[in-house]
């Protein structure tokens, strides 16, 4: 009697199994770490801050839902948050009762232009002057989402971030002294091809209609907003999300070099200069007086994670949200001069209106 057959059936089994096991996708591999390093979770910002890139959406504005929203800001240490979700007109002033009436000191709010009617004659002039009785309503500034460029169009087909029926809206906001804060295209990632060397692959299977094809290109959109920037020098740009550019910042260095009057928020963005601590902290470090401190969406539990890169030297820890950034991150290490500009002083200046008894005294 002979047990070769059988301990050989037994070896492939086995082995079957362990193939088995090691089968899983990309998505369902969560290692967890083995590295024994000093951690500083960061719940609490050191400073004051203003979130220059938030959106609190009139409908639900409820009366319960601004105090939490503020007893939320009060735990992060936040002590301005900028609604760049007004609207315009009737909208907006329903936005301004709704939160900057009840709280004056704890909200700035944008106003956001229509482009209906943008073929028609009147458009231009007809636009700048409701953003200028906008901003006697009380915005604080202009918020231009990433629509226009990609999704706004007229009978002749795409309308350009640079169309010159614009230009009067852009001046307006120059001639009033609030900026305006521009959110312009997709990460470059969306256009690269979905394979296996995208970074952003899960999240454009998770978000397939994030995928982007053809005109406009992604060096496209940056010419046409870096055309607009330079044609207006007396009006400031906010620039939302680091012009996509945090994961190449000698590049976005070359644009603030050439363009005084731009400075860039973080928004939905901190995975990239958390990957490149050494190299993100010289940019800090030399545009100091540019960068502001924004997060885009509303999510009070996520802010530690913006805390922790900035303000510690910690080591390999995760991002919350996979499908931007499935690797790991490191602190900047910011000196306190640093975080205070980055945290409400550049805004303070850019932004007019912001109470400065909410801030320390420098």
């Amino acid at each position: 009697m002979t047990f070769r057959p059988f301990l050989s059936g037994l070896f492939v089994l086995a082995i079957g199994s362990l193939v088995t096991a090691q089968e899983m996708g990309f998505e369902e591999y969560e290692p967890q770490s083995t590295l024994i390093v000093p951690e500083h979770p960061v719940t609490r910002a050191k400073f004051p801050f203003i979130d220059a890139h938030n959106h609190q959406w009139r409908q639900r504005m409820s009366t319960e839902n601004v105090d939490q929203v503020v007893r939320d800001m009060d735990d992060l240490n936040m002590a301005v948050m900028v609604n760049l979700s007004g609207g315009s007109g009737e909208e907006l002033q329903e936005v301004l009762a709704k939160s900057k009436a009840r709280y004056p000191d704890r909200f700035a709010v944008f106003a956001n232009p229509s482009y209906d009617g943008i073929d028609e004659p009147d458009y231009p002039e007809r636009t700048a002057a409701q953003f200028e009785a906008d901003v006697k309503a009380g915005a604080q500034g202009l918020k231009i989402f990433k629509n226009l460029g990609m999704y706004v169009f007229d009978p002749l087909g795409r309308v350009r971030v640079d169309d010159p029926r614009l230009d009067p809206l852009w001046a307006k906001a120059g001639e009033l002294g609030v900026p305006v804060l521009i959110h312009v295209g997709d990460p470059a990632q969306f256009w690269l091809p979905h394979d296996r060397f995208n970074e952003r692959w899960l999240e454009l299977k998770e978000r397939p209609r994030r995928k982007r094809d053809g005109d406009p290109s992604f060096d496209q959109l940056i010419k046409e907003q870096v055309n607009v920037y330079r044609k207006h020098p007396q009006t400031t740009f906010i620039i939302a999300h680091f012009m996509w550019l945090a994961n190449d910042l000698d590049r976005l260095a070359t644009y603030l070099d050439e363009l005084p009057n731009t400075v860039v928020e973080m928004g939905a963005i901190i995975y990239d200069p958390g990957r490149q601590p050494r190299h993100a902290r010289k940019f800090f470090e030399k545009y100091q007086d540019r960068i502001l401190m924004g997060k885009d969406t509303w999510a009070p539990e996520e802010y530690a994670t913006y805390f922790r890169v900035l303000e510690t030297e910690d080591e390999y820890f995760p991002y919350y949200r996979k499908r931007h950034a499935f690797w790991r991150l490191y602190g900047l290490g910011l000196s306190d001069e640093i975080l205070k500009k980055v945290y409400y002083g550049n805004a303070q200046r850019i932004i007019p209106g912001i109470d400065a008894s909410l801030f320390p005294a420098n």
